[in-house]
C-alpha cells in the first residue's frame, strides 16, 4: 500500500513539471507573437498608418471634387473656402 502512494506522488509531481514546461512554451509563442517582426503590434501600427493616409486622401478629393465648376475646370475661390472648411 505505501509503495503505491510513492508512485502516485511522482506521477502527479511530473505531469506538473510539464504542464509548467508547455506554458512557458505556450507564452513564449504568445510574446514572439505580438512584438515579432510581423507581429499584432507592427501589424496595427501599419494599420493606422493605412488609415490616416485613406483620410487625408479622402478629405484632399472632397476638396477637389467640392471645388470643380460645372464645365470641369476648377474654380480657385471654392477651392480655398473647401479647403479652410475641410481643415
Amino acid at each position: 500500500m505505501k509503495n503505491n502512494k510513492k508512485m502516485s506522488k511522482g506521477i502527479t509531481l511530473i505531469a506538473l513539471v510539464v504542464t509548467i514546461i508547455v506554458l512557458l512554451i505556450l507564452a513564449g509563442i504568445s510574446v514572439q507573437m505580438l512584438t515579432g517582426n510581423n507581429g499584432i503590434l507592427q501589424r496595427a501600427g501599419n494599420a493606422k498608418k493605412n488609415n490616416d493616409y485613406g483620410a487625408a486622401k479622402e478629405q484632399v478629393d472632397i476638396t477637389v471634387l467640392g471645388s470643380i465648376n460645372t464645365d470641369g475646370t476648377i474654380n480657385r475661390d471654392r477651392f480655398k473656402k473647401e479647403n479652410e472648411r475641410n481643415y
